[in-house]
């Protein structure tokens, strides 16, 4: 008799899924948008229990969230006297029975239940005024799958879902009635994990089920709470840090699964849901203060593939080393002299600017201009990736790396430009390792340049003086042609001892078109010292003081100064000083895979303006990995 696998027990898990449907509005409006076509992301949790017949009954709830990107998560959108209305979902779910047959290793079922849906109302009149309300949708899913365990404890399975969410009516505080109906249809795919317990197989069979396929996953949780108390502030605008007190949230949940496809071929795929707010919706200051923070501000969890991509490692003979499994990485042995391709989805500084002791914004420092360098504009979209290629050739004392990565065909957005070769951004790095001391260090030298459709700081100027009535933020977008920018990076770590490293980073680009999609610095002269806490009893937390002063050019301050707005910056006004931060933050280990942080930030002149400011920033990061 062939092993079968146990399918009783609790159970939980992720899924993927592409979901499709239509939605009707009453009153019926000039529709702009009548349908869902989007990916969704979600979680699930259920218990299952096997009877001696192989059939196996259970009882599943899930939860699942749009994707990211513009538009994804409307369901319906039209036009009435009043302006724009339109309907989005922030989440759907169900709670579900199941009944299958589980012959040998596999479990077909089917299954049926209550579904519901979480939405909100906007009515965006032709007056500055806005109508919203939230509404909550009450129906029920049918549907069936195949489910199959693929290494000890873990299952696949994919399944098609229809979902009738019912109908929705609402009253805006305007007065206005609107009324809709919603249905999906999805197929997804999904992973489990058995809770507790393992695998069982019958006598003779081992211990676990064992794939062909070797694989790995991680996973991760971030929160982070940040606020500021009130500050001075003579005036500001929607770019602006507000003057009152504010707290804001943010929220990601990641896994990361590499999959080892041959001899040096690695496939990965990193699924995300991210949420939250970045303080003032992420506007206020070029060195902003928290690096989890996104610039499209989502109330609730939103689905994004964050990497997806393949990696081919020829190794070149010689002395090898030893690698641990971690993100975007698989444990095993290497050459170290290797040549290494990557193609896919992922972000420029998975491979470029990295450091030791700055680098992510869920473990380390928090400010953009520090875990990062903040005048390299590195090509991405609103979260920070990117499509595109990139080579690696590594020795033992130093490595030298060269990408092409698609950019935004407008600077600030999720659209990329896909005119190849004509537009797009190159980077290149080289690192050198070396010792002092006995101490090791490392200096990475990186040159970048893009060619995008972007805006010219002084043609804007120009064009605005001879328009009157024109404003400059539509005066840049006027000069739009392709162009382009350039700049370079140094970037230094170095060991003190085992518990104290040291870093800098020296940063510039010539300033003198729109920042494409990082932040708006022009150069950026950061640096500071991580320590371990061996020395007070506490060896696995960690102590961090950093500094960052941040410039812009003179084309873009007098941009600024004159009223125009940039991606994260823009008073109306400006008294120009450069910017100073200062971050100091401990993190202590509270769990074998958990840590809190404490963070401090004080931004002196925020946003280059002497009249305003300084903030004193406060947070609370708890982050947690398997």
């Amino acid at each position: 008799m062939p092993p079968y696998y146990d399918w009783s027990g609790w159970y939980g898990g992720v899924n993927l899924a592409y979901g499709w449907g239509s939605a009707k509005s009453n009153p019926s409006l000039p529709p702009f948008k009548s349908s869902v076509g989007s990916l969704f992301g979600g979680l699930q949790l259920g218990y299952n229990r096997e009877l001696p017949s192989r059939v196996v009954l259970g009882v599943e709830t899930d939860l699942s969230f749009p994707n990211y990107l513009d538009f994804d998560d409307i369901i319906w959108s039209g036009v009435n006297a009043n302006g724009r209305v339109t309907e989005k979902v922030d989440y759907y779910g169900s709670l579900r029975g199941r009944i299958g047959y589980a012959p040998a290793r596999w479990l077909i079922y089917a299954t049926a239940g209550l579904a519901y849906s979480q939405g909100r109302l906007t009515e965006d009149p032709f007056d500055p005024a806005t109508q919203k309300k939230i509404g909550f949708r009450a129906g029920w899913v049918a549907g069936a799958g195949v489910e199959a365990p693929v290494d000890g404890n873990w299952t696949a399975r994919i399944e098609y879902l229809y979902s009738n969410f019912g109908s929705l009516n609402v009253m805006l505080p305007s007065g206005t009635s609107y009324g809709s109906t919603f249905d999906l249809h999805t197929v997804r795919l999904g992973l489990n994990r058995k809770l507790g317990g393992s695998a069982k197989e019958p006598s003779g069979a081992g211990d676990t089920i064992t794939s062909p396929i070797y694989w790995e996953m991680q996973g991760q949780s971030t929160y982070i709470q940040q606020g500021y108390p009130a500050f001075r502030s003579p005036y500001y605008s929607t770019n602006s840090f507000t003057p009152g007190a504010q707290s804001r949230e943010t929220w990601s949940n990641s896994l990361f699964l590499g999959v080892k496809l041959w001899d040096g071929g690695e496939f990965y795929y990193n699924p995300e849901l991210i949420q939250g707010y970045g303080l003032n919706a992420t506007f206020g200051a070029a060195g902003f203060p928290n690096g989890e923070a996104q610039k499209s501000n989502f109330s609730y969890p939103h689905y994004i593939t964050s990497r997806l991509y393949l990696r081919q490692t020829f190794g070149l003979g010689g002395e090898q080393e030893t690698v641990q499994s971690d993100y975007g990485q698989m444990a095993g042995k290497r050459d170290v002299s290797r040549l290494t391709f990557q193609i896919g989805k992922f972000a420029v500084h998975d491979m470029f600017d990295n450091n030791t002791y700055a680098q992510d914004p869920r473990t380390q420092f928090l400010n953009w201009s520090i875990w990062a360098a903040g005048a390299f504009d590195y090509p991405g979209d609103m979260v920070g990736l990117t499509y595109g290629a990139a080579a690696e050739l590594n020795q033992q004392a130093w490595a030298v790396r060269a990408g092409y990565f698609l950019v935004v065909v407008h600077p600030n957005t999720n659209d990329f430009d896909m005119e190849l070769g004509k537009r797009g951004g190159y980077v290149g790095e080289f690192e050198t390792r070396y010792e002092v001391l006995s101490r090791p260090g490392k200096l990475r030298v990186i040159g970048w340049m893009h060619d995008t459709l972007s805006g010219g700081y002084r043609d804007a100027l120009n064009l605005a003086a001879a328009t009157p009535g024109l404003d400059l933020t539509t005066a840049i977008d006027l000069t739009q042609q392709g162009r382009i920018k350039y700049g370079y990076v140094f970037n230094v770590e170095q060991a003190v001892t085992d518990d104290i490293g040291v870093f800098g980073r020296w940063s510039w680009n010539n300033g003198k078109n729109q920042i494409s999609a990082f932040t708006d610095i022009d150069s950026s002269l950061s640096g500071g010292v991580s320590i371990k806490g061996t020395s007070w009893g506490r060896p696995e937390d960690t102590v961090g003081l950093a500094g960052a002063v941040n410039e812009i050019s003179k084309d873009h301050r007098d941009f600024l100064a004159a009223g125009g707005m940039g991606i994260l910056v823009g008073d109306g006004r400006l008294n120009y000083r450069p910017e100073r931060i200062l971050e100091t933050y401990y993190t202590v280990k509270v769990a074998k895979d958990a840590t809190f942080t404490f963070d401090y930030q004080f931004l002196q002149n925020p946003a280059y303006n002497a009249d305003r400011g300084p903030v004193s920033v406060l947070s609370g990061r708890v982050h947690a990995q398997f």
